[in-house]
């Protein structure tokens, strides 16, 4: 298995498209495309007239806590959900986390950075990556878990996740991408009854906001307000909060349920050409949630260079603990562009088994 030091951690799919890498297609990056849209865009442009202003937050946290059912003190804005995991992992009394991988890496590394010894639970791949919560340390004071999972795009049951809060543990949950699982079902933002749990949602995956620095966290109330504590003042800035708003509304959560219905047919379409390929070897973990998906494929190094010079980034998979060099992640794009992404594939699949050793 793969264990990438502090540095490793600390790659991202944006890294694949900056530099030499602009210009390419881009199937690295979990952003939706097409984003942000025209009427967000504009509403956040209008902000800026209100610049010399410092933030007030209390509109955007009142849309959360509305859009989630919960009160406004369960709700904290942070800029992105990567704030999020900083702050965490600088929560006083935290002693002994563990991080549930392969998972997004940032919150292994703020844990590392906070100074933590941080334990690893290693979800297989013959087991799907599915979570066993027996498989988590008893004495853990925090867990971190995603859900859907970046990279896998595993989606784990509700009751697997709650079976593992506990009194005088953080039960973290990463529900980033979790706005684009048509329904929601396994969502746990708004769950009340369970002990220590902390959510975390973005905007930038489904709103394309990834520039402008934007999320939030669900938890106790004891929790927001140490966690607020840790944070600068004025941390999310006037355009940001705006944006928070406006992704609350009723009418931008029916859109952003469109987008999952959306991105479902699209992965679909994908699931379905990749399953073209299995001759050369590509295997998806499935089934999938998520606007992406974790390829396993022979000389998986060798086909994404390739890629690259056909015109086409993708996501390396050896900087996520648990997996090794045989491993790809793959945005879901229109059914046109898998289609061009796909027929490249072929072309770097079957060059890297002639050029075999």
């Amino acid at each position: 298995m793969n264990d990438p030091g502090a540095q490793g951690l600390r790659h991202h799919g944006d890294a694949e498209i900056r530099d030499a890498g602009r210009g390419l297609l881009d199937l690295a990056v979990n952003v939706r495309a097409g984003t942000p849209p025209r009427w967000l865009r504009e509403r956040i442009a209008d902000s800026l007239g209100g610049l010399a202003a410092y933030p007030d937050g209390r509109a955007a946290r009142a849309a959360v806590a509305w859009r989630h059912g919960v009160a406004p003190e369960r709700v904290l804005l942070t800029a992105g959900a990567a704030e999020a995991f900083v702050l965490l992992a600088r929560l006083p009394g935290v002693g002994r986390p563990v991080v549930v991988h392969p998972q997004f890496t940032e919150p292994e590394a703020a844990l590392r950075d906070a100074g933590h010894r941080v334990r690893r639970v290693l979800l297989r791949a013959a087991d799907g990556f599915r979570l066993d919560p027996a498989a988590v340390p008893e004495d853990a004071d925090l867990v971190v878990v995603g859900n859907p999972t970046n990279p896998t795009s595993v989606l784990h049951p509700a009751a697997q996740l709650t079976a593992l809060a506990r009194p005088g543990r953080l039960l973290v949950v990463d529900e980033a991408f979790m706005d684009a699982v048509p329904g929601e079902p396994e969502a746990l933002a708004g769950r009340d009854g369970v002990p220590g749990l902390v959510v975390l949602r973005s905007l930038t995956k489904t709103w394309g906001l990834a520039g402008l620095r934007v999320g939030y966290l669900l938890a106790e109330p004891d929790t927001v307000a140490a966690l607020e504590r840790t944070q600068p003042l004025w941390p999310v800035s006037a355009p940001a909060l705006v944006a928070a708003e406006a992704c609350m509304a009723p009418g931008a959560l029916a859109e952003a349920a469109g987008a999952a219905r959306a991105v479902a047919a699209d992965r679909a379409h994908l699931v379905g050409r990749l399953g073209e390929l299995a001759d050369l070897g590509v295997r998806a973990v499935a089934p999938a949630a998520a606007p992406f998906l974790l390829l396993r494929c022979p000389r998986a190094e060798a086909v994404r260079l390739r890629l690259r010079e056909l015109g086409v980034a993708v996501r390396r998979g050896d900087t996520f603990p648990g997996l090794g060099a045989d491993w790809l992640r793959i945005a879901v794009r229109s059914p046109a562009v898998t289609d061009t992404f796909t027929a490249a594939l072929r072309t770097a699949l079957a060059e890297a088994a002639r050029t075999r050793p």
